[in-house]
């Protein structure tokens, strides 16, 4: 069966898909239209729609399974899908949700497993019982959750493979520059993207939910973190710190952090998740790409274009 990852422009397609999002626009002749972003475990696509009526906008909507049949263009430099002819999944196709969600190289359980190691390893006991508390709170959506709505590990347990990743990131750091506080870094990599269980809907469809768009992760999780040492008799200096080093993890005002890294913990933090984001967006979108040729233009990478090196595995 043929996937979006290996969909070329001049081809046909006639499969099943997932619809992630659906985006209502009017042609300059001023007749509805339908831009459909597709999804199945090899990735996404852009689809669009261009006869429809009432009732179709009310059919295609996220979280639907349709069977399409369409073309693939090259419509700027980005592969694009023109649906002709399109309907809905029935239970007679026999086809499941599951078939269709791109989920982490490493199964949730493995990961979990994984990452208590390096709670063990958080040795101020203020820090790890406020990430042990934190982590009980939200067990079952932070196995699940995708760390973002498109741009980077926007798959099933994203959000824990991102973290994972990063934790393996710092504990080599701290082999390098050993005066880097362990404990603090840590609680703040495990913490640093929790409040996204509540900013975003969940894996299928993801969307950004009313809190999410009026608060935003970092403020959410650092209201939590506040209210939990509250709750739980938890003082002291670190939390002030975990606190700091969640604001921060942007790293700059203007890409959303309330503040600046004024601790080291937090300088590093934020260039960790920032290695992590930038290079699962490297490869999402370069092994759609023919060794030989360049990517589409990312715009979560500066609009940059990036080359897949012929001789290079």
């Amino acid at each position: 069966m043929r996937t979006i990852e290996t969909l070329k422009p001049g081809e046909s397609v006639e499969a099943f898909f997932l619809i992630h999002r659906a985006v209502q626009g009017v042609t300059n002749q001023g007749k509805p239209y339908l831009t459909l972003y597709l999804k199945d475990k090899s990735g996404d696509i852009e689809a669009k729609v261009w006869t429809v009526t009432e009732q179709d906008i009310k059919m295609l909507q996220p979280e639907k399974l349709v069977k399409v049949k369409g073309d693939v263009i090259d419509y700027r430099g980005r592969k694009q899908m023109k649906v002709n002819q399109f309907r809905l999944a029935t239970e007679e196709d026999g086809i499941k949700l599951e078939h269709f969600l791109e989920a982490a190289p490493v199964s949730a359980q493995e990961m979990s497993d994984q990452l208590m190691t390096y709670v063990m390893d958080i040795e101020n006991a203020n820090l790890q019982r406020i990430t042990r508390l934190l982590l009980k709170k939200y067990q079952q959506e932070f196995l699940v959750f995708p760390a973002a709505s498109s741009n980077h590990h926007n798959f099933v347990s994203g959000l824990l493979y991102h973290v994972m990743t990063m934790l393996k990131q710092a504990e080599a750091l701290c082999a390098i520059y050993p005066s880097l506080n362990k404990s603090l870094l840590y609680a703040g990599i495990i913490l640093h993207d929790m409040g996204k269980v509540k900013e975003l809907s969940g894996p299928v469809a993801t969307s950004y939910t009313v809190e999410g768009n009026l608060l935003g992760h970092i403020s959410i999780m650092s209201d939590e973190v506040a209210e939990t040492a509250r709750e739980h008799g938890i003082e002291g200096e670190e939390i002030m710190l975990l606190r700091h080093l969640i604001l921060a993890h942007h790293g700059k005002l203007e890409y959303g952090s309330p503040k600046l890294p004024m601790v080291k913990e937090a300088e590093i933090l934020h260039f960790i998740d920032n290695i992590d984001a930038r290079m699962q967006m490297f490869d999402k979108h370069l092994k759609k790409v023919e060794k030989g040729q360049f990517s589409e233009r990312i715009f979560a990478l500066e609009g940059r274009q990036f080359y897949k090196p012929e001789t290079l595995d």
